[in-house]
């Protein structure tokens, strides 16, 4: 950095500039700018040593302004934000290979978000880092990983003047960036507004139980599914729910979900035993997907394709375990992708890299696979009894079994970076650049010795279920992870820790 007595004659000099000499010919300065929007950082930082002039043009703020945001960082920011944006470059990708780091090594702060009260935990979902949890006792709570806030409300359920007993179970809760929705045992269905406050701002009533929820991820769109119907909910203009679409199934939906990016006419995919469904509001429900005796075991959607898992039934020996791929809009089947005598039980590909999808078998092994291909990239073998949750990004992934272990791999080497266990199976996992979300949610949700007379304390914390929240942007590890003095850089001469009262000489290692 330059001293700033330094610094002025270079600002009028910059000021002064109208032509920048190129070789043989003089060029106007925005004609020279045009050029060197086409250079990397490397190339521009190699110009800025020719001379005085290209210095000044090298560093100018429209290129790296430009830079930053095809590197994909401070996307929501102007120009005019930052004084300095070669330094903001430099601060963000420094800023992305420690966080890196941490996710390599574990390095991190991690929190248990327990609720006492709740009894056993039902289901567990995530968005852009906030967490919402429904419980046997009929709670649904909310947190806030990205302050840390621990103490945020607990949404209010419909209360009607006759309610004296228990509340029901919650079956399904979901979340987005505006709403929040619980489904309960009874077929009740709540919708909050987050901005709003802790009382509901809709419900209705299904007359059986709730077998599939579905939340947009943008807008104000719920589906559910009970029994053999389907029925999607959506506010007009002005604000009042109305029912936008009903739909009359042959059989019992397993999975549901809303097409992301569709908000004029909700779009829902469900899977009913062995038929994909594709549904679209005002318009009757058209099948996708049907083969006899080969029902789907997962399923996700992305704005153009689903993928879900089948499963065959022996009888057809030379088709095994696959995972089918269709576009949305021809209703075609684009890849047929796996080879696997175990079921797919997850499947990832809204959240995954583009012209990527991980997937999840009771064989054991999580799969990666290029959409632009049929072969799996990797397989990677973990968990014992089979996957139950998995998500990747570009340089990773993490994964959930059924015994309860999360693990998280580095995905170019094939290689396990670290793990960790708790005693139910791994149902919910959702990640970002900073922070990891999972939750163990309990198969048993009346475990013996417990009974709905007993006050909410007596279930023991064995049988409740936990929500862990790692963050990787703080350079701290919990209290029961490993020892400083195993984890010192080599820096000083000699480390040593009181409290075991050993001292290193490192320079003799």
């Amino acid at each position: 950095l330059q001293k700033p007595n330094e610094l002025f004659p270079l600002l009028s000099f910059q000021d002064e500039i109208n032509e920048v000499p190129f070789f043989d010919v003089q060029l106007p300065y925005e004609l020279a700018l045009k050029i060197f929007q086409y250079l990397s950082k490397t190339e521009l930082g190699r110009c800025a040593q020719v001379s005085r002039t290209w210095k000044v043009l090298a560093e100018d703020e429209v290129l790296w302004y430009r830079l930053c945001q095809q590197e994909g960082y401070l996307l929501d920011t102007s120009i005019s934000d930052r004084s300095c944006w070669k330094l903001a470059l430099k601060n963000c990708r420094a800023r992305e290979r420690t966080l890196k780091t941490n996710w390599k090594n574990r390095i991190g702060a991690v929190s248990q978000l327990g609720y006492e009260l709740g009894k056993i935990l039902c289901d567990v979902h995530t968005c852009d880092g906030v967490v919402i949890a429904g419980y046997t006792s009929g709670d649904v709570r909310l947190w806030d990983a990205r302050t840390w806030d621990y103490t945020a409300p607990i949404l209010e359920p419909v209360r009607s003047p006759g309610d004296a007993g228990p509340q029901p179970h919650v079956s399904f809760v979901r979340i987005n960036s505006s709403l929040a929705v619980a489904a309960y045992e009874d077929g009740t269905i709540s919708v909050w507004n987050l901005m709003f406050g802790r009382e509901p701002i809709h419900h209705y009533q299904h007359n059986q139980r709730i077998q599939a929820l579905a939340l947009g991820s943008e807008g104000a769109t719920v589906a559910t599914a009970s029994g053999f119907e389907v029925k999607v909910e959506s506010p007009d203009d002005r604000g009042v729910w109305h029912t936008t679409g009903t739909f009359e199934i042959q059989k019992l939906v397993n999975f549901l979900h809303l097409v992301p990016g569709v908000l004029q006419s909700p779009l829902a995919v469900a899977a009913a035993e062995d038929i994909v469904y594709l549904l679209k509001a005002e318009h009757p429900g058209k099948i996708l997907h049907s083969v006899y005796g080969q029902p789907v075991t997962c399923l996700d959607v992305s704005a153009r394709e689903a993928a879900f898992g089948v499963k065959t039934l022996g009888w057809v020996l030379n088709e095994p375990n696959q995972i089918l791929l269709y576009n949305l809009e021809t209703s075609q089947c684009l890849k047929k992708m796996g080879n696997s005598i175990g079921d797919f039980t997850c499947v990832n590909l809204q959240n995954s890299p583009p012209n990527m999808l991980v997937a999840g078998n009771k064989d054991r092994r999580v799969r990666v696979f290029d959409l632009r291909k049929s072969e799996s990239l990797c397989s990677l073998y973990a968990h014992q009894l089979g996957v139950s949750a998995v998500q990747m990004d570009d340089w990773k992934i993490v994964s959930g079994g059924e015994e309860g272990l999360v693990c998280v791999w580095d995905q170019r080497m094939g290689t396990k970076l670290w793990d960790m266990h708790a005693r139910h199976p791994v149902r919910h996992i959702w990640f970002n650049s900073h922070s990891l979300i999972t939750a163990n949610i309990p198969d048993e949700k009346t475990p013996r010795g417990t009974s709905s007379l007993d006050d909410e304390l007596t279930t023991h914390r064995k049988h409740r279920g936990i929500i862990y929240a790692y963050e990787f942007s703080v350079d701290q590890l919990a209290v029961e992870s490993v020892l400083p003095i195993c984890r010192s850089s080599y820096d000083e001469v000699t480390g040593y820790n009181y409290n075991l009262g050993l001292a290193v000489p490192y320079d003799n290692i």
